[in-house]
């Protein structure tokens, strides 16, 4: 679905934005404004190729290891979804930035982690097991709505991404369906790097597939997140509902800080 669903929140203004962001001279709130532009035409362009509706897809913003600032000038372009691998790190954007914007963790869950990701994100789309998904259920707040869940799907053979094979995803669905404060919502999905574009394309066919599969067994799923800056128009020829960029729009990250 095009719109995320996530906890309500009560919105404040958008800080002022400076006019130079983050480590690189040359990123300015013009540049990003450029770029998010251009990415949704990219996006627009692909999906009406594929027979969709643009509106049918969804940018997440990877805003991992880029400055409150350069979040803060994507939102005043519109950008809303934004994705984070490591709470330490999103914990002070996410306390320093607008209510309006929705939060996606797409990190690997921690067990240590769960309590703050499960009170401060909208979205987790990294769940590989039924113990962690029971932890971000017990510590959703109850104030703040359901969590949006998305099961991570591993490529074939794991890469040591992490994930759960697609023999296993029927009854990790069950569970996590069944959890309070949780909504089950499909699919995230990472292939195999450097991957040729037929051998890319296959995997996320069978992306498509297990997430289909899922539809088909009764769970009303609506999200398959796959695709990034160097391949979105593949993942949404193949059936992806949501990307998620980084480099496409804020430019190359700068060095990450450990969790």
């Amino acid at each position: 679905m095009p719109h995320p669903a996530g906890a309500g929140t009560c919105h404040k203004p958008t800080a002022p934005v400076p006019q130079s962001i983050g480590t690189a001279p040359l990123v300015t709130v013009t540049h990003i404004t450029e770029k998010l532009a251009a990415l949704r035409e990219r996006v627009a362009r692909a999906a009406i190729a594929a027979g969709r509706d643009p509106a049918s897809v969804t940018i997440v913003a990877v805003s991992k290891t880029h400055t409150p600032a350069a979040i803060a000038a994507a939102r005043g372009a519109g950008q809303l979804d934004f994705a984070e691998n490591y709470l330490q790190e999103a914990e002070a954007k996410i306390t320093q930035l607008a209510d309006d914007l929705r939060w996606h963790f797409i990190g690997t869950l921690q067990s240590n982690k769960t309590r703050g990701i499960a009170g401060r994100f909208h979205w987790v789309q990294s769940v590989t097991g039924v113990r962690l998904a029971e932890r971000l259920s017990q510590q959703r707040p109850y104030y703040a709505g359901e969590l949006q869940i998305c099961l991570q799907l591993a490529p074939e053979p794991a890469d040591g991404r992490g994930g759960v094979a697609a023999a296993e995803l029927p009854a990790l669905a069950a569970a996590v369906a069944g959890m309070p404060r949780l909504r089950l919502r499909g699919l995230l999905f990472m292939p195999h790097a450097g991957l040729a574009a037929d051998a890319l394309r296959n995997e996320m066919r069978r992306a498509r597939l297990a997430f289909d599969t899922l539809r088909a067994a009764g769970h009303p799923l609506d999200t398959l997140s796959m695709g990034i800056s160097g391949d979105l128009e593949i993942a949404i020829a193949e059936g992806s509902t949501m990307v998620r960029v980084g480099t496409a729009l804020f430019g190359e990250r700068p060095p990450a800080e450990a969790d």
